[in-house]
């Protein structure tokens, strides 16, 4: 029965450290001019549904919601579609790399970017979501969320 009770702790242990490993390979892809061990850790598609539902709310605080024939309604409804495509063109893998770096730089000042130096704040938000926070709270940080996808901690938002 002990030996159950080790074992249970070492996997708990395992899985608190597990996320912590995918930090320190984080750290190793964004210094990297190739970014193929980058993108195998971004998820873009998350990413870029995150700022559409931002945008989305900024975009129904600004215009009222009217009848889609109207004037109002035909702006709002080519934002939307404009906003897609612009999200499409600009976050991508090296805009990921840049925002992270630039992120790290910011914090640390130092070059090149030392990731596990910057990072402020670090811990679950749930058993599958990890939150990583680089520079001071209050102080233009960046936040990085990561979603358990399989078996591999993956980048699903970073908000600058």
């Amino acid at each position: 029965m002990r030996f159950i009770g080790y074992f249970l702790l070492l996997a708990l242990i395992g899985y608190g450290l597990w996320p912590y490993s995918s930090v320190y390979r984080l750290d190793e892809a964004i210094n990297q001019e190739d970014t193929s061990q980058l993108a195998g850790m971004v998820d873009l598609s998350a990413i870029r549904a995150n700022y559409k539902q931002r945008l989305a709310a900024g975009v129904s605080g600004v215009l009222p919601a009217d009848d889609p024939e109207s004037v109002m309604g035909w702006i709002r409804q080519n934002l939307a579609h404009l906003g897609d495509s612009a999200l499409e063109q600009a976050i991508t893998i090296d805009w990921a790399r840049e925002t992270l770096r630039d992120s790290v730089t910011q914090a640390t000042g130092q070059s090149p970017p030392y990731l596990l130096a910057a990072i402020d704040f670090a811990f679950f938000e749930s058993y599958d979501r990890f939150l990583i926070r680089i520079g001071d709270l209050g102080r233009g940080a960046t936040h990085v969320r990561l979603r358990l996808e399989g078996t591999q901690w993956r980048i699903i938002d970073i908000i600058p």
